[in-house]
C-alpha cells in the first residue's frame, strides 16, 4: 500500500471553471502574487489528477516565483516533482514546505509520508508519531495508521500492528486500521483473524474491493471454496472495474 493513499491533500475544487481557463493562466491584472500563486496551485493539482503533468509541471513553476515562501505552494510542487520522478525537486520542495510549516502537522503529516516512501522509514515513523501527539492535529488515528503503513514496508509487523491498534483505540471500527490488521494477519498466514477483521470491518463500514478481496483470500485460506466465492461474486458485481476484479479474471488469487 502506498502512503501517498493514507496521506492527503485538501484540494478546492474548481469544478467546471477549469474547463473554461485557457492555457495561458492569466489571473488579470489585479490579482496580488499570493492569489496568482493560490490560483496556480489549484490549476497545478487538478492538471495532475487529470494526469496532465506537463501543464501541472508550469502551473506549479509560476507559483513557485509567485509565492516561494508559501508552505502549501512547495508541499504541492513536492507532490507535482514526485509524480513527475524528479526525485532531487521533489525532496527539497517537500523538506522546504516542512521547515515554512513546521507548526502544521497536516504539512509534518505529508512530509512524513514522502520520507517512508522514499526510504528514509525510520524519520517518517518518528514524525507521524511526532504528529499523531500533536492536539491541533484532528485525527491522530490517521497519522497512526501511517506510521503503521510505513514500519510494514520494512517488515516490522509487530511494530505495525502496534500502531493499527492505537488507531483503533482512538477510533473503534477504522476502516485503514482493520484492513490493514487483516492484511498482516493473511501475510502471516492466518486465515482466521484475516477473516474476523473482514466482518468487523463489513459490520460497521460500506464495502470497498480491497476489503472483499481480503475476505477471498481469508476464506481461500481457510478452505472454504463456498463462502470464497461469495466474496469473488460481490468483487465482480460491485467492483467490476477494480484492480481486484481484474486480477480475479486473470486468474490471480493471492
Amino acid at each position: 500500500m502506498k502512503i501517498s493513499s493514507v496521506i492527503a491533500v485538501v484540494v478546492v475544487m474548481l469544478g467546471s471553471s477549469l474547463g473554461a481557463c485557457s492555457h495561458s493562466g492569466q489571473l488579470g491584472p489585479k490579482a496580488t502574487p499570493a492569489k496568482a500563486a493560490a490560483t496556480n496551485v489549484q490549476l497545478a493539482i487538478e492538471y495532475m489528477k487529470l494526469n496532465k503533468l506537463a501543464d501541472s509541471q508550469e502551473f506549479i513553476g509560476r507559483a513557485l516565483k509567485e509565492d516561494p515562501g508559501n508552505a502549501n505552494v512547495q508541499l504541492t510542487a513536492g507532490l507535482v516533482y514526485e509524480r513527475l520522478n524528479d526525485m532531487p525537486k521533489a525532496e527539497k520542495a517537500y523538506a522546504t514546505a516542512a521547515r515554512l510549516g513546521k507548526n502544521d502537522p497536516n504539512i509534518q503529516n505529508d512530509y512524513a509520508g514522502f520520507l517512508c516512501r522514499t526510504g528514509k522509514n525510520a524519520a517518517g515513523e518518528k514524525l507521524f508519531v511526532n504528529v499523531a501527539r500533536n492536539p491541533l492535529y484532528q485525527t491522530p488515528e490517521v497519522a497512526l495508521v501511517n506510521a503503521g503503513v510505513c514500519v510494514r514496508s520494512t517488515g516490522d509487523m509487530l511494530d505495525a500492528q502496534r500502531y493499527f491498534n492505537r488507531a483503533l483505540a482512538v477510533r473503534p471500527n477504522m476502516p485503514e486500521a482493520l484492513l490493514q490488521l487483516g492484511n498482516v494477519a493473511i501475510d502471516a498466514g492466518d486465515g482466521a483473524d484475516a477473516l474476523d477483521y473482514v466482518q468487523r470491518y463489513l459490520a460497521v463500514n460500506p464495502a470497498t474491493p480491497e476489503v472483499l478481496w481480503l475476505g477471498f483470500r481469508a476464506q481461500r485460506k481457510l478452505g472454504d471454496a463456498t463462502a470464497a466465492a461469495v466474496f469473488a461474486r460481490r468483487v465482480q458485481t460491485e467492483f467490476p472495474n477494480s484492480e481486484q476484479a481484474k486480477l480475479m479474471r486473470s486468474g490471480v488469487d493471492r
